[in-house]
């Protein structure tokens, strides 16, 4: 695999993204800057993908413990083998818990997803072995901040998650 040719400037906003201060601030901050923009570009556009160049999803799930509804953007890891899947890789800006949405995901795989402005069912997997070398590899590939986050969390994995369109 080999690294996207990014712009200097997606570079630049991803490791001040990628470090503790800048995951600490976007982590409290970005995902409602995404909210907003995606509700009003109808799910095209998010402003992690104008400020880092990083593709958005919009995963809506059931909350494992509340059975309600939740919906939240997520960086999407694209299949290059596979145009129709993709990963969410469940790093919580490198922080030491797992985001909710990884044990939402992992009690009720079934999720709708809204990408480029087009809605989907996808059921999700857990990756493993071979399936999760590949994915890390396209993780890395796409943002300069996973291997940081992974050097920076002690005693835990990070998860990646395989999303699969159902079918019909």
């Amino acid at each position: 695999m080999t690294q996207k040719k990014y712009s200097t400037y997606y570079v630049l906003n991803q490791k001040v993204a990628a470090s503790k201060l800048g995951s600490w601030i976007f982590s409290r901050t970005f995902h409602h800057l995404d909210r907003m923009f995606l509700k009003v570009t109808g799910g095209r556009m998010a402003m992690t993908t104008l400020v880092a160049g990083l593709p958005i999803v919009t995963l809506t799930v059931t909350g494992a413990k509340s059975g309600l509804p939740r919906s939240l953007p997520l960086v999407a890891v694209q299949d290059e083998q596979d145009a129709t899947s993709f990963a969410l890789i469940a790093s919580n800006w490198g922080q030491q818990h797992y985001p909710s949405w990884y044990y939402n995901l992992k009690a009720n795989p079934r999720a709708t997803c809204v990408i480029n402005g087009k809605t989907g069912q996808y059921i999700a997997h857990e990756a493993v072995d071979e399936e999760y070398k590949k994915f890390w590899q396209y993780a890395v590939d796409t943002y300069v901040g996973y291997p940081l986050y992974k050097q920076r969390i002690s005693g835990r994995g990070i998860p990646i998650m395989v999303m699969l369109p159902q079918k019909s």
